[in-house]
């Protein structure tokens, strides 16, 4: 049998089969809470878990439950487990399908968010949902509104009503897309009631996208833009080529003005300093995840990052500022009380899925972010975005039993969300003894093939 098929049976036989990993009641005991309604830690908690939601929470002595698979949390954190806002999910027939959903759940990100679908990832979500396959919650676009696949306000029209009667959770807004055909998305997406995200094309520009309705804008596609004068050039790479006119002293402006629409920011930080900054494909190559890449897919991520150093407008001073500016326009837009969640954009360049959210989290502290603060974007933040608050993104009785144990307190240092002890997805439990074994038979193993994905 070919190594990399036997790999992923293997994966999907002893490390993610949820008849083997399914077990109606778990109980936690004597943990951390870290809640994320508030910023707080509540000591010594016992957490029962039924059929993947949070029965019943509470301190002091445990009797009864003796046919309860404990876990002992003694001097460990419980927190709500991660949402990916910008993911990619392979397709079908793709070898890094079940790495990618395997690598998401390993790091503790429990829903994601698939910013490029396709009529199969219907049937995945649903698989994913009712425990079938085993992987975080997906929730997916539809085929992708670009300049490509748009070519007219009617086909516009007709395209957003088919994937809403496909039944899509929201619609991916790719570059390229002209005023009327975005205009008629808009239109017809808020009358049928389906979210609309992605990027901002600059024939729209910001503050049209703003106004729209726009769901999310990823990337802050638009705001390097317009923080440069809406210079109608070829930007670059989400306005790299416009850094040297870029002017950071009109950040309170959009900030203000981003705040007061319902509109949410994905920053996807981590993918802007992995292509844009200085340092070299070596040191990115050597980054302790790497391990988990396929040869040749590590091998297409260097070749773009070498091709991007080697354009015509990179220096590294270009990179320095771009970066810094983008950090300090973070700060403002969440300082101002614009949406913000968390999202990197995997797998993408150097961004590995789960592990990349990670850094994620530490890019938003280096931003100026609290460690609760951060967390927030990918827990509280994210289930206000989906509407699903009550349940979701916080722990508490009668939440969905998605969850992150870790070995230290992450409010103390966000670099302790990595020092993962399990994880509960949807009810199931990951022990680090068996994320570990299974991580170990990725290392090195070159399981999957290079399926390059857009932004």
């Amino acid at each position: 049998m070919n190594r990399i098929v036997a790999l992923l049976l293997t994966l999907l036989v002893t490390g993610l089969s949820p008849h083997l990993l399914a077990d109606d009641d778990w109980l936690i005991t004597n943990v951390n809470l870290v809640p994320m309604d508030q910023e707080q830690i509540l000591p010594a908690q016992n957490v029962l878990i039924n059929d993947g939601t949070i029965a019943r929470i509470w301190s002091g002595p445990v009797t009864g439950h003796e046919e309860v698979t404990r876990i002992d949390g003694s001097g460990k954190y419980l927190l709500p487990g991660l949402t990916e806002m910008h993911a990619h999910i392979p397709g079908k027939n793709s070898d890094q399908l079940d790495w990618t959903l395997f690598l998401y759940a390993a790091n503790g990100v429990t829903t994601v968010r698939g910013m490029l679908g396709e009529p199969w990832h219907l049937q995945l979500r649903d698989q994913l949902a009712s425990g079938q396959k085993r992987g975080p919650r997906l929730v997916t676009s539809g085929p992708s509104f670009n300049g490509r696949s748009v070519n007219s306000p009617a086909q516009a029209t007709a395209m957003v009503e088919s994937q809403k009667a496909a039944g899509y959770d929201f619609l991916k807004l790719h570059p390229g897309l002209q005023l009327d055909e975005f205009q008629a998305i808009a239109k017809t997406a808020n009358r049928l009631e389906i979210p609309f995200a992605g990027h901002v094309s600059q024939d729209v520009g910001l503050e049209r996208a703003l106004a729209s309705g726009q769901a999310s804008i990823d990337h802050l596609d638009g705001y390097l833009i317009w923080l440069a004068g809406d210079k109608k050039r070829d930007p670059g790479f989400f306005g790299f080529a416009l850094t040297p006119e870029l002017a950071p002293e009109r950040i309170p402006e959009i900030a203000k003005k981003t705040a007061a629409t319902d509109v949410w920011l994905v920053p996807t930080e981590s993918l802007m300093i992995n292509v844009a900054g200085t340092e070299s494909v070596a040191s990115l190559q050597a980054r302790d995840e790497m391990r988990y890449v396929p040869e040749n897919l590590l091998s297409y991520w260097s070749s773009a990052k070498r091709e991007f150093q080697s354009s015509g407008n990179y220096t590294p001073e270009n990179a320095r500022r771009y970066l810094d500016v983008r950090k300090s326009l973070i700060k403002a837009l969440h300082d101002a009380g614009a949406n913000l969640v968390l999202g990197s954009d995997a797998p993408q360049i150097f961004n590995v899925p789960g592990f990349s959210l990670h850094r994620e989290l530490q890019i938003m502290v280096d931003a100026g972010l609290s460690p609760f603060q951060a967390l927030q974007l990918g827990t509280v933040n994210a289930a206000r975005y989906f509407g699903e608050e009550k349940t979701s993104g916080v722990i508490k009785e009668g939440a969905v039993a998605d969850l992150l144990l870790v070995d230290a307190n992450p409010l103390e240092d966000i670099g302790n969300s990595r020092k993962i002890a399990g994880v509960m997805l949807g009810g199931d439990w990951l022990s680090r003894e068996r994320l570990d074994k299974e991580l170990a038979k990725l290392a090195g193993s070159g399981a999957g093939k290079n399926n390059s994905t857009g932004n």
